[in-house]
């Protein structure tokens, strides 16, 4: 069987996340700010920009456009034409990616590049970076003139009496049309962040000196753009109009992707990536403090940087990832601290300061673990084990030399199941929540595990030619008494291939939110190969080439697994998720395999299962909370206008707190709370999270609730039977 590693985390193989902005392009947030998110280049320290001679493309970069292109249309999975259908796409990609919220050009300078729309599909053909680098030269024009004006605002203080708003969502507006209105949407902008520091009972000189340093960061980000970092951007905004997963990397970052990404997984156990103003968070690592502390997660963005517990907080926006890593990065057993905004953070919304004592990653607590909950249900006590997979891991290497007892996940989930049994539990749940993926080979072998022989997953090339991956097995079964399995919106890959297997087989019942939806393949290619002449490198193509389907045919691209029994999801998928990026490959089917259906779980029982959850959903006090937390949260984040008068904004702010500490109990990533459901916090007067205060008891209203569901399927399933 060919060995696919198939996960969001990014490496070889693998995509980005998937709503992640272009590696290698300016961005801007929300609060109007750019960002290059150049990885590679050399920082210099200039307080303001210099424009000076015009970036300019080299005669490699054309020849590589022309071969990008060529492989592209020819060995993506989507085989999609270039015409001016596609190059007004890729057009519109790259305006996003110089100004996405339209705060530095002007509506006259966008109208003059429209002559290039219909154009970038020969262009791309022909090696012509015109249209490129023209645009790009004049928003560095427009960035040199907006920079003095923001530092003429920022001298002093504004003024926050006058009941004004403003909308930090920026994505519907247009371009101002005049230099007279962008100064007052700057005006606006820098109100808001200032009013932001202030709200943080900062003194006026400190604001003053925040807002200061923060623009000086900015300055020093656009000052390293280089002729490469456009090119890069440029060639991904043509990239991801094919697909979200499907990447130019240029040299340096190439070299970066391949060798240096996984040395940020020291210290607290994460994955960084530069996200416009932000770095963000793009994977947590099973076993790090991050990920044992749950008060980092996925998507979360770091505003800020402090030392052991009474280190000033450095800001760390518009800062490059590598820089932000070195702060982040220390001893063993020191502090670090740092200021978060969660992806569900209301608009005005503060961000949460948390504190993490740093340590090596743990390969052990990478592995899975089990523990055993208790329910009650309908008065009957019910005993479930748990069996949590953070990741689809597995020895290759140990493998492939065939050593007894190699880490995999597979013989680490029959271990624990063996044990379970023994200990007689009625039920276990399989706990895939936040899993990303891993290996396909330990999707289909933990499959086998729990069925006694046949197909699991289905994989199609672009040619059409489709391969049937089954379980190996010989047809031993581990377990065959009641499963369940627990996924949420950020289980994908390997996790949906083994749920859907479950499902498919009706041999357990799916519980929770939708899952990720990604079901593709990357392959990486070295552009030197294919370009040998050339003298220096020049970078890697990261490409769609396959998708997964399940045994009944479906895709898990873009829809993902549907649970059978949906449980309340801060998360919809029009936010998160495959589903989420305009240019995912679509859902679609292909015949069903031959496959013999389990007989415990019929669509009778499962109507029983879901009329029950729908009962304690209206009845349950906890439940009840939880939905209404979760409708007031998303009532509450569609609005994205905020005040700029400071007493309104005041309380704005409180009423955001406390719907975010709603939002905090329903997230999906479960954090540990008392018994009375408050989460666990440091010192109340403090405002700091702090790892390590365990409160005394830990309760996960989404596994209880998992529990509650297979207890409902074991006791209707002993009702089918006695009839």
């Amino acid at each position: 069987m060919k060995k696919y590693l198939v996960t969001l985390v990014p490496v070889l193989m693998l995509s980005f996340q998937p709503d992640s902005p272009s590696n290698g392009a300016p961005n801007v947030d929300s609060n109007g700010m750019s960002i290059s998110k150049s990885q590679g280049s050399t920082l210099s320290s200039p307080t303001s920009v210099s424009v000076g001679v015009d970036l300019k493309p080299s005669i490699s970069q054309e020849k590589v456009e022309a071969l990008v292109a060529k492989l592209l249309t020819q060995y993506h999975y989507r085989k999609v034409p270039l015409n001016d259908s596609l190059s007004s796409v890729v057009w519109d990609n790259y305006l996003k990616e110089v100004d996405g919220n339209k705060a530095y050009l002007l509506a006259s300078d966008v109208a003059s590049f429209e002559k290039y729309r219909y154009q970038i599909d020969d262009a791309l053909i022909n090696g012509d970076l015109t249209a490129a680098y023209d645009l790009y030269n004049v928003f560095r024009k427009r960035y040199q003139e907006r920079s003095e004006f923001i530092k003429e605002q920022i001298k002093k203080p504004f003024t926050f009496t006058a009941d004004e708003s403003f909308n930090t969502d920026r994505e519907k507006a247009a371009w101002p049309k005049t230099v007279e209105e962008q100064n007052d949407l700057w005006a606006k902008i820098l109100k808001n962040q200032e009013l932001e520091l202030r709200l943080g009972n900062r003194k006026d000189s400190a604001v003053v000196a925040l807002m200061t340093q923060r623009y000086t960061n900015l300055d020093k980000a656009i000052n390293r753009y280089k002729s490469a970092d456009v090119f890069q951007m440029y060639m991904n905004s043509f990239a991801e109009a094919l697909d979200p997963h499907t990447n130019y990397l240029s040299p340096t970052n190439a070299d970066r992707f391949n060798q240096e990404m996984s040395q940020s997984l020291e210290g607290i156990g994460a994955m960084l990536r530069e996200d416009g103003d932000y770095i963000r968070i793009t994977d947590v690592l099973p076993g790090g403090p991050a990920f044992k502390s749950k008060l980092l997660n996925k998507e979360d963005k770091i505003a800020g940087v402090a030392q052991g517990d009474n280190g000033p907080m450095v800001n760390t926006m518009n800062w490059q990832v590598d820089e932000v890593v070195k702060l982040i990065k220390g001893p063993k057993g020191t502090v670090v601290r740092l200021q978060i905004i969660s992806p569900n953070a209301l608009a005005g919304a503060p961000p949460k300061e948390i504190r993490l004592v740093r340590e090596k990653i743990k390969l052990e607590e990478q592995r899975a673990k089990k523990e055993v909950i208790e329910v009650t249900d309908n008065g009957k006590p019910f005993k479930i084990g748990v069996i949590n997979v953070p990741m689809f891991y597995r020895d290759f290497e140990g493998a492939r030399k065939r050593e007894e007892g190699f880490s995999s996940t597979t013989s680490d989930v029959k271990k624990f199941v063996e044990e379970l049994k023994e200990e007689k539990v009625d039920g276990i749940v399989i706990d895939l929540r936040d899993n990303g993926g891993g290996s396909l080979t330990e999707a289909i072998d933990l499959t086998g595990i729990f069925i006694p022989k046949g197909p699991v997953v289905q994989v199609k090339e672009s040619t059409g030619e489709t391969e049937v991956y089954s379980d190996k097995d010989g047809g031993m079964v581990a377990y065959d008494g009641p499963l369940a399995v627990l996924v949420n919106r950020f289980s994908a890959s390997a996790s949906e291939i083994f749920a859907a297997a479950i499902q498919d087989y009706k041999r357990g019942i799916i519980v929770g939110g939708q899952t990720f939806g990604k079901g593709t393949v990357q392959t990486l290619i070295d552009l030197n190969q294919w370009l040998p002449k050339e003298p220096e490198k020049v970078g890697q193509v990261k490409m769609t080439i396959q998708k997964f389907y399940r045994i009944n045919g479906s895709s898990t691209q873009h829809k993902g697994v549907t649970p059978d029994v949906q449980l309340p999801s801060a998360f919809s998928a029009e936010e998160y998720g495959e589903s989420s990026q305009p240019s995912a490959l679509p859902w679609d089917q292909i015949n069903s395999t031959r496959y013999d259906l389990s007989r415990g779980l019929d669509d009778k029982i499962l109507t029983r299962l879901r009329d029950r959850f729908d009962q304690r959903l209206k009845s349950d006090p906890e439940l009840k909370q939880l939905s209404q937390d979760l409708a007031d949260f998303k009532k509450a984040k569609a609005n994205t206008v905020v005040s700029l008068q400071e007493s309104k904004r005041r309380k704005e702010r409180d009423e955001a707190e406390r719907k975010r500490a709603a939002a905090n109990k329903v997230s999906q990533v479960s954090a540990p709370v008392d018994e009375t459901g408050a989460p666990a916090t440091g010192t109340p007067s403090s405002g700091t999270t702090v790892a390590g205060a365990t409160p005394k008891k830990k309760k996960d209203l989404y596994l209880n609730e998992a529990g509650l569901v297979l207890a409902d399927y074991i006791m209707a399933a002993h009702l089918a039977v006695n009839k």
